[in-house]
């Protein structure tokens, strides 16, 4: 970890997309949440990847998710950690099942806003099947996706 230019803040783990996934970050820049999907069967798709894993096509297209979805899961981190995030510590890693699709589930942080810290969000109101929907955050000139909670 290192200390971002001109800032004291320290910089956290940033994605680093590959061919498949490229599509995923460019729709994120622009604040879209979207799955990769089979252009020949339709089938929708995450991680993102060459080929259909049911029929094998290899034409695909990326679908535009609502951006709402559940807590399937989620963890809190212990020490040790990387020092950027030692330094929020407490905070929360949720899997979020998309509305969507609920077979796609995504990994991210609940926040109360898109620029909050990943400690934002006290542990204990932590609930499985909350209901949350998806915001974006730039981060080291990333967009990246995170969660906030919905009042259902």
């Amino acid at each position: 970890m290192t200390t971002a230019p001109g800032t004291d803040e320290l910089q956290l783990l940033l994605p680093v997309p590959d061919e498949d996934g490229a599509p995923f970050w460019e729709y994120a820049a622009r604040g879209e949440l979207r799955v990769q999907s089979c252009a020949a069967c339709g089938r929708l798709r995450f991680p993102p990847r060459p080929c259909c894993p049911h029929c094998g096509s290899f034409d695909s297209e990326w679908r535009l998710m609502s951006g709402r979805g559940r807590i399937w899961s989620y963890v809190l981190p212990h020490p040790p950690l990387l020092p950027a995030y030692a330094a929020q510590a407490p905070y929360n890693v949720i899997l979020v099942e998309l509305a969507d699709a609920p077979h796609i589930r995504l990994a991210g942080n609940l926040v109360t806003a898109a620029d909050a810290p990943l400690d934002s969000v006290d542990p204990s109101r932590l609930r499985i099947g909350a209901q949350v929907q998806v915001v974006f955050t730039e981060t080291g000139g990333m967009a990246v996706p995170r969660w906030i909670a919905v009042r259902s």
